[in-house]
């Protein structure tokens, strides 16, 4: 096979010359293969595909990049590290970056999540989460605590773990048996009752008792652990009603229960906190990060354990290790690096807050699709949002690609699509006048869709 002769920088801009290779996560592959969506880009709040059309992104990448796109203080950050320490072995040695980057987010979230093990994704951040809470429970005498439960509509990635816990059925149906016991309260998206709410919906509280039913039929001494995100993204923007997120942290003190939040969607100013915990005012015992931690610059998970927990683990001898767990990438100074610098520019621009001083003008935009054709929901809370259409018959899924895929080709907007629901979390950097434009094309493409 003869070399190109290309650099990396011209290779990066260009078609390539074969797809075939590369099996695309999540994707169509043979579908997109034959009409391709590139980027080659990105700057700000915009995309650049290899035509050279500004893409206007009203998903943040894949709800990552809530700083925007390139970010000087991000991107600076990754080139110096790069040329100073690529990696470093982080069994038994260290960097001291790790370091301070966990002393961070320890600052940022609520009290007591003071300890951070870092992974490389949320999918190792949910295992990860999953393996502590085992052997958290052994170490207390309770190793008959081995039962999960999810919740259906959920998405934990796609670990053996993480998919063992989520409640999206194509993820699960080819994945065979996955881990026994696991169980899944029901979701809390309720059309008949509050289609078209406002922010948080106002019915669906009394759905956290649905724990008591699986204490109920499992008992309470064999259940692990709890795993919920705030808001669900993968499966819809689906929201708690207020009161819900409570009851099941009183429920899970109950009987014993570790609670842990899955917020790799929600973290990072999506809601208007620094997480949805401190937003909805209920702290769970572990917490799952990825994606806003690094603006998606670098791959990087992190999972939050609280003084308690952490705790258990540190009655051994000091020179036994505490956790046989991990990865040769965990705290990758690279990673490290773009977070570090993440994190500064979350708050030299008061990021956080935006979704909080711009949700009202978010919601009213969003709100202003209702009555279009085959729209059948909308849903919204900090800067998040989704709009629900109505199915075809016997082609669930297809009216929602159609839209997503013309919002690209005609309307240079990049949104997401979850079978039937286009799902928005712009960054955080979004000013008024591009909330507008977002509607204003995802509107006409609405309309455009048979």
């Amino acid at each position: 096979m003869r070399r190109t002769e290309s650099g990396l920088s011209s290779l990066s801009q260009q078609r390539p010359v074969s797809m075939e290779a590369y099996w695309m996560p999540f994707s169509a592959n043979r579908q997109y293969k034959a009409a391709p969506r590139l980027l080659v880009r990105a700057e700000g709040m915009y995309y650049h595909d290899v035509d050279d059309r500004p893409i206007l992104d009203a998903a943040a990448g894949l709800w990552c990049c809530n700083a925007g796109h390139a970010r000087p203080r991000i991107v600076q950050a990754i080139q110096q590290q790069a040329a100073t320490l690529d990696f470093a072995p982080p069994f038994q040695m260290g960097s001291p970056l790790p370091f301070v980057l966990a002393q961070r987010l320890a600052a940022l979230a609520p009290a007591p999540l003071n300890h951070v093990f870092f992974s490389n994704s949320g999918s190792e951040a949910v295992d990860t989460a999953m393996k502590i809470v085992l052997a958290y429970h052994r170490l207390r005498g309770q190793g008959q605590r081995t039962r999960f439960i999810g919740r259906e509509k959920a998405y934990h990635g796609v670990g053996f773990g993480g998919l063992s816990i989520g409640g999206l059925p194509n993820n699960r149906k080819d994945a065979g048996p996955l881990l026994a016991g696991s169980d899944f309260l029901r979701h809390t998206l309720d059309l008949s009752r509050n289609a078209f709410s406002r922010g948080l919906p106002r019915h669906g509280a009394e759905l956290a008792e649905d724990l008591e039913r699986l204490i109920a039929l499992h008992d309470a001494s064999t259940i692990a652990a709890v795993f919920v995100e705030p808001i669900a993204g993968s499966g819809g923007v689906i929201l708690p009603a207020p009161g819900y997120l409570q009851r099941l942290r009183e429920i899970c003190d109950q009987h014993g229960i570790v609670l842990v939040f899955d917020e790799v969607i929600t973290g990072f100013g999506r809601v208007g906190n620094a997480f949805a915990a401190q937003r909805f005012g209920v702290t769970p015992d572990l917490m799952t990060l990825a994606k806003g931690l690094t603006n998606g610059a670098v791959p990087m998970g992190a999972t939050l354990v609280s003084d308690a927990v952490h705790a258990a683990f540190m009655q051994g001898p000091p020179g036994a290790i505490e956790l046989f767990h991990g990865y040769t990438y965990s705290g990758h100074p690279l990673a490290c690096a773009a977070a570090l610098a993440t994190l500064d520019t979350y708050a030299e621009e008061h990021l956080f807050e935006r979704a909080i001083e711009l949700g009202d003008y978010w919601q009213s935009a969003l709100h202003s699709l209702r009555g279009l054709p085959h729209v059948i929901d909308i849903r919204n809370f900090g800067l998040i949002g989704a709009v629900e259409l109505a199915p075809r018959k016997d082609a669930p899924g297809a009216r929602g690609y159609e839209v997503f895929e013309r919002c690209f080709r005609d309307g240079s907007l990049l949104v997401r699509c979850t079978g039937d629901v286009i799902a928005l979390s712009p960054p955080l950097i979004i000013d008024k006048a591009q909330i507008d434009r977002i509607v204003e094309i995802l509107g006409d493409m609405i309309n455009a869709t048979g």
